[in-house]
C-alpha cells in the first residue's frame, strides 16, 4: 500500500508502515466485542438463556440496542466537533477504549437465574457498546492523514479485513477453549473448557465479555505507539465552547453541503437495516432453529471467513468503481438476502417450499443449510458495504471538518438505532413471532438506496 503523508505545523512527512499497521489494528482490536457479544455469542445466549423467552429476549436487546443508540446520536456529532477543535484524537480514543473495557468485563456477572442480572447484562452492554463506537468515530477521523485519496477504499477494506480476520480468530478461541455444551460438558475441540468455565451456567458466552477486553486492550496498543496523531490546538474548554459553536453552524448551514448531507441520510437508513440485521440474524437463528453456542458460533466463523474475503476484495473494487456504485450493488444484495431470511423456518423454504425440518448432525435441515448460505452471502457484501460508507465519506466530507462529519456519520448510523431496533423489538412482541419483527429490514435497505441515488460521488 502506498504510504501518504501527514501535515504538521506546516511541513510533510511520509507516514510510516507501523502506523499504517497500528490504524489497521484497531479494526481487529474492535470486531471480537462486535462478533461475540453483540452478534454471535453474547447475545443469543441473552434471548434464549437468560431472558424469559427468545421473543422476550429480543425484545429487550432491542430496547437496549435503541438505548445506546439515542445516546450515540445525540452526542457524536458534538464530540466530533470538539475533537476538531482541540486536533488530537487519541486522548478520545483513551477515554472511551475504558468506557469499552469496563462494559465488555461486566458482561461476565450477567448469570442465569441470579437476580439483577438481565439489568446487569443490559446495562454493561450499553456502557460496551457507547465505548466501541465513540473510539471507532476517532479512528476513522485519522484515515485521510495515512495514504492519499486514491488509496482510501483499500485502507479501508483492509481495515475491515482485519478486524474480520480478528474475529474469526476470536470465535475460534472461544469456541475450541472456552464455551461449553451444556450437554456433554466440552468444547468444540472437545475439551473441558479452560479455567473453570462452566457449562452449566454458561460460562463459556458471559467470559465473551472478559475476553473482548482483553484482546481489545492488546490490539489497540500499536495505535497508540505507532500512530501520529494530530497536534494539538486548543484545550479542552475553549474547544468546547468552538466546537458547539461550528457544530451548530454546521447544522444551520447544512444545506450548504447538501451532498454529504443526502449521503448521510442514505447511511442513516440503510446502515440501520445492516446493524438490525446482525443484532437479531443469530437471535432469529437461536429461536427458530434451537442453535447452541457452537452452532451460533460456527454460523459466526462461517460469516467471518467470507467478510473477510469479502472487504478485502472489496477495498480494491472500491478504488476501482467507486464507493458509491459499490455500495448500490451491495444494498441490493442484502435486501434480497434478508428477504430470503424471512422465507425460511423450519418447515419452509422460500416461504412456500416444503422442507422436511428433520436431519442428524449439525445443521442437518434443509432449511439450516439455507439458512448457512444466506448467512455466507450477508457476511461477503457487509464487509465492502461498511468500508465503501466510510470511503465515500472522506471523498465527500469538507476540508477541516473529517472529525465533525464522521460523528454525524456516527449520529446517521445511530440516529434510526433508538427507533429501529426498539422497533423490531416492539414488532416482535407485539406480534409474537421473531420474523414479522424483523421483516422491517427490508424497508430500510430499499429506502436507504432510492435517497443514495440522488448522491454525487465526487
Amino acid at each position: 500500500m502506498r504510504v501518504g503523508r501527514i501535515v504538521e505545523h506546516g511541513a510533510t512527512r511520509p507516514t510510516k508502515r507501523s502506523a499504517i499497521l497500528g490504524w489497521l489494528l484497531f479494526d481487529c482490536a474492535t470486531q471480537p466485542f462486535f462478533t461475540l457479544v453483540i452478534t454471535f455469542v453474547f447475545a443469543p445466549y441473552f434471548a434464549a438463556h437468560l431472558a424469559a423467552t427468545p421473543v422476550e429476549g429480543q425484545a429487550l436487546w432491542g430496547y437496549a440496542t435503541g438505548t445506546a443508540g439515542l445516546i450515540i446520536a445525540v452526542s457524536s456529532p458534538l464530540l466530533g466537533a470538539i475533537a476538531d477543535a482541540t486536533g488530537a484524537r487519541k486522548p478520545w480514543i483513551a477515554g472511551f477504549s475504558i468506557l469499552l473495557v469496563v462494559g465488555s468485563i461486566g458482561l461476565w456477572w450477567a448469570v442465569p437465574g441470579v437476580e439483577g442480572a438481565i439489568a446487569i447484562a443490559l446495562v454493561a452492554f450499553v456502557v460496551a457498546t457507547i465505548g466501541a463506537e465513540f473510539a471507532t468515530v476517532f479512528n476513522n477521523a485519522m484515515m485521510p492523514d495515512l495514504v492519499d485519496a486514491d488509496q482510501l477504499g483499500r485502507l479501508s477494506g483492509t481495515g475491515w479485513a482485519v478486524g474480520y480476520a480478528g474475529g474469526l480468530v476470536s470465535i475460534v478461541i472461544s469456541l475450541g477453549l472456552m464455551i461449553g455444551d451444556p450437554a456433554t460438558g466440552k468444547t468444540l475441540f472437545g475439551t473441558t473448557p479452560i479455567l473453570g468455565l462452566d457449562p452449566a451456567s454458561f460460562g463459556g458466552d458471559r467470559a465473551s465479555g472478559p475476553f473482548s477486553a482483553i484482546w481489545y486492550v492488546v490490539f489497540v496498543i500499536p495505535l497508540f505507539l505507532f500512530v501520529p496523531d494530530t497536534p494539538r490546538r486548543l484545550a479542552l474548554l475553549p474547544a468546547i465552547r468552538y466546537g458547539v459553536r461550528d457544530l451548530t453552524a454546521t447544522v444551520a448551514h447544512l444545506g450548504r453541503h447538501a451532498n454529504a448531507a443526502r449521503y448521510l441520510l442514505a447511511r442513516m437508513i440503510y446502515a440501520d437495516g445492516l446493524v438490525a440485521l446482525f443484532a437479531f440474524g443469530a437471535i432469529y437463528a437461536a429461536g427458530t432453529f434451537g442453535w447452541s453456542s457452537i452452532e451460533l458460533g460456527l454460523f459466526g466463523i462461517l460469516i467471518l471467513v467470507t467478510g473477510t474475503i469479502g472487504a478485502a476484495v472489496g477495498g480494491r473494487i472500491d478504488d476501482h468503481i467507486g464507493p458509491k456504485r459499490l455500495i448500490l450493488g451491495c444494498i441490493v444484495i442484502l435486501a434480497l438476502a434478508s428477504l430470503g431470511i424471512l422465507s425460511v423456518d423450519t418447515g419452509h423454504i422460500a416461504f412456500v417450499i416444503p422442507v422436511d425440518p428433520g436431519g442428524g448432525g449439525l445443521f442437518g435441515s434443509a432449511s439450516e443449510k439455507a439458512y448457512l448460505v444466506l448467512g455466507a452471502t450477508i457476511g461477503a457484501i457487509a464487509g465492502p458495504l461498511q468500508s465503501a460508507s466510510r470511503t465515500l465519506l472522506v471523498r465527500i466530507s469538507p476540508p477541516g471538518q473529517m472529525t465533525q462529519f464522521f460523528g454525524l456519520y456516527a449520529l446517521s448510523g445511530k440516529v434510526t438505532s433508538f427507533a429501529g431496533p426498539p422497533a423490531v423489538g416492539a414488532l416482535t412482541a407485539y406480534s409474537g413471532s421473531q420474523r414479522i419483527g424483523i421483516s422491517v429490514l427490508l424497508v430500510f435497505f430499499v429506502a436507504g438506496g432510492a435517497v443514495l441515488m440522488t448522491v454525487r460521488e465526487d
